[in-house]
């Protein structure tokens, strides 16, 4: 879902006065999201997950975890998960009170891609939307172009469908066993969730062929030298260095952030020309000088920020 806005103070608009869906507390609060039931609880504290909930959502300030949870099949993808993982980051898309989501899966890995499983003994029942602009794709939110950034905390297998998961993300943080693949090369499974779209784009064509073609196994430090991962973390980790970026990229100011990452994707998979892809810049870019830079000139003039810091 790629939000477009015919003047550049629209875009503004949105990002300051968005769909509002719900106040939060300031404190931790979870979604389980099961087979047709939400159930919110606040203050979560307890490391075990429910079984039975395919994805499970936690809300930590303006960062949201979403976590796919069938660990028994490695996480593998059917349709009642697509449905979930689609109604939540369209969600997410269009609640203010978020900034950064982070996927992630629970019980050490990612995702083994489709449920082939499923697939084999009720493929009379799998419905598939063929018009891309609508519905969710078979692993559910691949199709989407989000407007907020969204991090893959990446462990175990992520192979085939989930393989293409990680791409829809902004980065990649990776554990040091990971394995990623097009895994479903072996199967005849095509690459429909945006494989063929997103990953010539990060890593080159000749590089993402090697991939697509073979279907071999990457492990983390060659998906590292790809620029298919962006960090390499210590086993177990993932997912928290996840949530750390997330806070340190919420922690920005965001219209700027998000007109700058806008201009990105535009100039990677939409732009007709460099002149097209400069003006979309600039278009995007002039307003935010007066919402987000003058101020931030000022708090430098203060003396804040001052070589090159952070905090």
């Amino acid at each position: 879902m790629l939000l477009k806005f015919s003047r550049p103070s629209l875009l503004i608009n949105f990002f300051q006065n968005g769909n509002r869906i719900k106040k939060t507390t300031g404190r931790h609060e979870r979604c389980f999201l099961g087979a047709r039931q939400r159930f919110w609880s606040s203050g979560y504290t307890s490391e075990e997950h429910p079984t039975g909930q395919t994805v499970v959502i936690e809300k930590q300030g303006p960062v949201l975890t979403v976590g796919i949870n069938r660990p028994e099949v490695r996480n593998a993808v059917n349709q009642e998960t697509s449905q979930r993982l689609f109604e939540e980051f369209s969600a997410f898309n269009q609640d203010d009170t978020l900034n950064v989501a982070v996927l992630h899966g629970i019980g050490g890995n990612f995702c083994a891609g489709y449920d082939l499983k499923e697939l084999s003994q009720d493929s009379v029942s799998l419905t598939l939307e063929q018009n891309v602009s609508r519905g969710p794709a078979p692993m559910g939110p691949s199709r989407l172009r989000l407007s907020k950034p969204l991090i893959a905390a990446v462990s175990g297998y992520a192979v085939a469908g989930g393989l293409e998961l990680s791409l829809l993300a902004d980065l990649r943080v990776v554990e040091a066993s990971t394995i990623m693949g097009v895994f479903c090369r072996r199967f005849g499974v095509p690459l429909i969730d945006g494989g063929t779209v997103r990953l010539p784009q990060l890593i080159g064509l000749s590089r993402a062929l090697d991939l697509i073609l073979t279907g071999r196994p990457v492990g983390a430090q060659e998906a590292l030298a790809f620029g298919l991962a962006n960090r390499v973390v210590p086993d177990g980790k993932a997912l928290q260095v996840a949530v750390e970026l997330a806070g340190q990229i919420s922690s920005f100011p965001q219209l700027c952030l998000r007109a700058d990452r806008n201009s990105a994707y535009h100039a990677t998979f939409d732009a007709t020309s460099f002149t097209q892809a400069m003006q979309y810049e600039t278009n995007y870019g002039l307003p935010i000088i007066t919402a987000e830079a003058v101020p931030g000139a000022t708090r430098f003039s203060s003396g804040i920020g001052r070589s090159g810091k952070f905090s």
